[in-house]
């Protein structure tokens, strides 16, 4: 008997957005949300109980990265993810999807990609080295760490993951930059469609193999870049997919999108998609985004960003984004925002951050992790409400006029 089970509470008028509740045998995740990344089992410089007490509801980490270290076999051992790292509530895995475009191509970002003029199937960041390498098959790695080679496939991905006993885990899938060609992309989707029917499988005989752990639930991964047909086609073919009466418990829409053409291509997949499934959006977090893929139908969203950019002393507030460790703030004695109910902002001021940011101190990472996570998560949180009440549009209007009041 599966523990995992999803209901819309609440919609928009358009009947896309929705509010809703995910349910998971570590707790449920009411919708829409943003799940903290702890691509490590850890968020990055913050406690477990710090995550949990800004109010993040679930924790997404990264099968590639714990297969390599420490290995899902000792995560397993451990009890799972969950009980690895103590964290009590619902956990999410990543497929190992996104390090094929990552170590393949050598970028880091799958948003508002840089591709005016470029289309090139062997197309390398600048400075970087190919480290994995695409077959029908499968995708052969070679270790960030040490330089072992690592050979992942459907089923290598499904057995980690099974092991790693995330709640929520992600088929494994290929990750293609916009610079691909479109001719590309299109095998890219075909060979995606083919593993999704590996896991399927893979899934279903570790579950039964597995009877002993709790339920977790297998999410499909929608690709096709920036085409209309090809995320279309994607998302109608996993919605109808079924292998030996199992079938996606929910989907993941993935790839590298253009940033001014979010809203637009999640739109196509939700369409595509069973309205009773939920659907998360890879890899996203800056609020324009946000408000763009719920109204398009997304449900939850994961993203480094908020942790990422505070540990360069950039951090969030109603009225935008400024970096502490400038010279204004040596004196600022005020919380970074006023109003905040965060930790960092509860206890210590701007000045104090930076600080800690000149005299390169461990802490000022954690502080300014727990804003940026409690500030993103509120957000989601309040886009939520906003849904509930019936005041989307006008919630929408106020935060993004005054987040963006500066922007030429």
């Amino acid at each position: 008997m599966s523990d995992f089970g999803f209901e819309v509470t609440a919609t928009l008028p358009d009947g896309r957005g929705r509010a809703g509740t995910i349910h998971t045998p570590h707790g449920t995740i009411n919708t829409p949300a943003f799940v903290a990344v702890g691509t490590k089992a850890t968020v990055k410089a913050v406690l477990p109980e710090a995550v949990r007490d800004l109010g993040a509801q679930a924790v997404l980490a990264n099968a590639y990265h714990l297969y390599l270290q420490p290995g899902s076999d000792i995560v397993d051992a451990a009890g799972g993810l969950g009980a690895f790292m103590n964290w009590p509530g619902p956990t999410f895995t990543d497929s190992g999807g996104f390090q094929v475009m990552s170590l393949g191509a050598g970028f880091k970002k799958v948003l508002a990609m840089d591709t005016v003029g470029l289309a090139d199937d062997d197309v390398i960041a600048e400075g970087k080295t190919r480290l994995a390498h695409v077959d029908d098959d499968g995708v052969t790695f070679t270790s960030h760490l040490n330089g072992d080679r690592h050979r992942f496939t459907p089923e290598v991905s499904m057995r980690i993951q099974h092991e790693l006993g995330a709640d929520i885990m992600f088929a494994f899938d290929e990750l293609t930059t916009l610079m691909n060609t479109r001719a590309y992309q299109e095998q890219s989707v075909a060979r995606t469609q083919a593993w999704a029917v590996r896991c399927l499988a893979a899934h279903a005989e570790l579950t039964r193999t597995r009877a002993d752990k709790p339920y977790q639930a297998l999410f499909g991964v929608v690709q096709g870049a920036q085409y209309e047909d090809l995320r279309r086609q994607a998302a109608r073919d996993l919605a109808a997919l079924e292998v030996g009466g199992a079938s996606f418990d929910g989907f993941g829409i993935g790839g590298a999108l253009e940033k001014e053409n979010l809203g637009t291509i999640v739109g196509w997949v939700a369409d595509e998609l069973p309205f009773d499934k939920p659907r998360h959006l890879l890899g996203i977090s800056e609020p324009d985004d946000f408000f763009a893929a719920v109204a398009a139908g997304a449900d939850t969203f994961d993203c480094v960003m908020p942790s990422r950019v505070a540990r360069n002393a950039a951090l969030y507030t109603r009225d935008g984004r400024f970096n502490v460790n400038t010279a204004a703030n040596r004196r600022a004695f005020g919380p970074i925002e006023r109003g905040c109910d965060c930790y960092t902002c509860a206890h210590y001021t701007r000045a104090y951050l930076h600080h800690l940011f000149k005299a390169k101190e461990m802490l000022a990472s954690t502080l300014a992790t727990i804003h940026n996570e409690r500030f993103t998560v509120r957000l989601v949180d309040d886009i939520r409400a906003a849904i509930e009440s019936g005041d989307f549009d006008a919630f929408r209007s106020e935060f993004l006029g005054r987040f963006y009041a500066s922007r030429p």
